[in-house]
């Protein structure tokens, strides 16, 4: 590693360093600190960044962003976040599981829509439960005007499905702050939510006899959406990952309904019925191309977002609803460990001992693994780096050259690494949380 390198490296604050670095090595994507390890993704940033001028204009987007597991698919999605939040949008992130979906017959639609909720963040309050703050701002920004003209501020939204309930909601909001009414404000929170259970629940609280359901709840989000440009943000943008939990979904008729829900979003988007939306939707190739249980099973999905003829490989159309994450390569890569040596080395204090040389054996062996063209991915070889740095650290006495050569003669294959990862991952955890601040 050239000194101009190490000296050009910004200095990574010791709590975001830690974050970092037990997130990557437990498998999973930091929520703070991405500007400092983003390596590659020009042109996939790029694509989104445009979705968002879209959206700051009063449009909507619907995008599908496809990769393997460990490919990099939710790294940048959180990259979009935080470049969006940045820019005054407000954001909404959510992992679908068994226990939340886009429709079910157990409120499982709903409690996506309260993760969501409970998720939305801002560029001041960017770990979530920024609800309130976003209320308490658009208030704050209507001074002393009168009810005439709250009310008239929030006409445009009544004419929305379900839009005269929530305008009705955020007005008793408004004269609960001026009448200083803490419980009513508490009510109107709980109420947009979608805590209430029972409609009876909500009429004797505030006086409305409507709540969101399991079957409504996406018409919310399309008022949350209208009315945060009212309370001075650009636009909401909605990150809903982990869409193989549809996949996995065993009766057949049910996943059908969550993905006659995506096609209903996929429409509004694109037609126009809803504004200052954006929508990202993460899954692996099979979640979304598998024709039997997949997004493409359902036939006016697949009509719609299928590859055309001209797009290859080597010219994409990032203009297409569907972006599917090609594998980071070697340069990007070696960028990407230099950058986390640099970390590592901040964070503990010692003086970086490798050269872009050791980086470059460190690649090659982790290439040298079988099935490692097919099913190698940065997930992976960022958690053996880590690994590698943790040990030297704790051996100093160990020269790089001797632990790469431990490992340069293995046969082991990529799979074996990937299921030993997740123990070790876990370790890694538990070491880093004893160092963060």
């Amino acid at each position: 590693m050239t000194d101009t390198a190490a000296n050009a490296a910004p200095r990574v604050p010791r709590r975001v360093a830690a974050t970092i670095l037990n997130s990557l090595k437990g498998g999973v994507v930091p929520r703070i600190g991405l500007p400092y390890i983003t390596v590659g993704r020009e042109t996939e940033i790029r694509a989104l960044l445009t979705d968002l001028d879209l959206i700051a204009d009063g449009g909507a987007s619907f995008r599908f962003l496809v990769g393997r597991y460990g490919a990099g698919k939710s790294f940048l999605i959180q990259t979009i976040r935080t470049h969006a939040m940045g820019e005054g949008f407000v954001v909404a992130d959510a992992d679908l599981s068994p226990e939340r979906r886009l429709q079910g017959g157990q409120g499982q639609g709903l409690a996506t829509y309260r993760e969501l909720v409970r998720n939305l963040s801002t560029k001041t309050r960017p770990e979530g439960g920024a609800l309130g703050l976003v209320l308490d701002r658009w208030v704050r920004a209507l001074g002393e005007a009168t009810e005439d003209e709250v009310r008239s501020g929030l006409a445009p939204l009544e004419e929305l499905v379900h839009g005269f309930d929530f305008a009705r909601m955020l007005r008793r909001y408004w004269a609960a702050v001026r009448e200083g009414e803490e419980e009513t404000q508490a009510n109107v929170l709980r109420w947009l939510r979608g805590e209430y259970r029972a409609k009876t629940e909500a009429k004797g609280d505030l006086g409305v006899s409507c709540i969101i359901t399991d079957d409504d709840w996406y018409d919310y989000v399309k008022l949350l959406a209208a009315f945060l440009v009212n309370a001075g943000y650009k636009g909401l943008l909605v990150m809903i990952d982990e869409l193989v939990n549809l996949f996995k979904i065993p009766n057949a008729i049910t996943r059908q309904y969550n993905y006659e829900k995506i096609l209903t979003m996929y429409n509004d988007t694109l037609q126009g019925r809803a504004r200052h939306l954006g929508i990202i939707m993460g899954g692996t190739p099979s979640a979304i191309e598998d024709r039997r249980r997949g997004v493409f099973s359902y036939e006016a999905l697949r009509s719609r977002l299928t590859q055309g003829r001209f797009a290859t490989d080597d010219m994409r159309d990032m203009l297409a609803p569907i972006i599917r994450l090609h594998p980071l390569t070697y340069e990007e890569l070696l960028v990407l460990i230099e950058k986390l040596a640099q970390i590592h080395a901040g964070y503990f204090g010692y003086p970086l001992r490798l050269t872009e040389q050791d980086l470059v054996s460190f690649l090659k062996i982790e290439f040298s693994r079988v099935g490692a063209d097919s099913h190698l991915t940065p997930r992976e070889v960022i958690r053996d780096f880590i690994e590698l740095l943790d040990i030297m650290y704790q051996n100093p006495d160990a020269g790089i050259s001797e632990l790469l050569a431990q490992q340069g003669g293995g046969t082991g294959s990529v799979a074996e690494g990937a299921g030993g990862g997740a123990a070790g991952g876990s370790a890694g955890a538990d070491a880093y949380a004893e160092f963060t601040l």
